[in-house]
């Protein structure tokens, strides 16, 4: 099957760029995210891990959270079912991070995460598995457990023919800015 192996290959934003094209990236991004209801599993799978005890205060680290967006759409659903939430978003990304100059940021790695032991009830990250190696997935799944009171929750892709045929098409009939276009060429 095509790309039925873990793929390696390195993504054109895996790479700094410059503030105007991350913040353009993101843009493009959220776009994509909302149209493929990347928040859903989050919001479908939390209660269930969580107690109804847990679900008044929640505390989440959101690992790879880029510009925020991932927390800034958790927190605003919880909003709605009457939980305050606080999200703390870790990227390496100082652009990615600035975008979201209102919320909880922290710059660092998350295979050393600088938070003590059961620092956060859940940790979660979303779609940034598949831009590490599988040793170092390794380690950042130890850090995630490592801090988490109460469980992790990762989501993410798996690169396949479908996948890129939709992307593909999106990029076909969507205005789209070549940067973002560029991610599924091969350079």
């Amino acid at each position: 099957m095509f790309l039925s192996c873990r793929t390696m290959q390195k993504e054109y934003f895996d790479s700094e760029r410059p503030a105007c094209e991350v913040r353009e990236f993101f843009q493009c991004l959220n776009r994509l995210n909302r149209l493929f209801a990347f928040a859903e599993p989050f919001q479908r799978l939390l209660p269930e891990m969580l107690s109804q005890a847990n679900h008044a205060s929640l505390s989440i680290l959101d690992l790879g959270a880029g510009d925020g967006s991932l927390g800034t759409t958790l927190n605003a659903w919880a909003v709605r079912r009457d939980w305050r939430c606080q999200i703390t978003n870790l990227d390496s990304s100082l652009a990615a991070l600035s975008l979201n100059p209102q919320g909880i940021n922290v710059a660092a790695s998350a295979t050393a995460l600088p938070f003590r032991e059961q620092s956060f009830d859940l940790v979660v990250a979303s779609q940034m598995i598949h831009h590490l190696t599988s040793s170092t997935t390794i380690k950042v799944m130890r850090e995630a457990w490592r801090v988490a009171r109460h469980g992790i929750l990762l989501c993410d892709l798996h690169r396949n023919a479908l996948l890129y045929i939709v992307l593909w098409l999106l990029f076909c009939f969507r205005r789209f800015p070549e940067s973002f276009r560029s991610m599924l060429c091969y350079r």
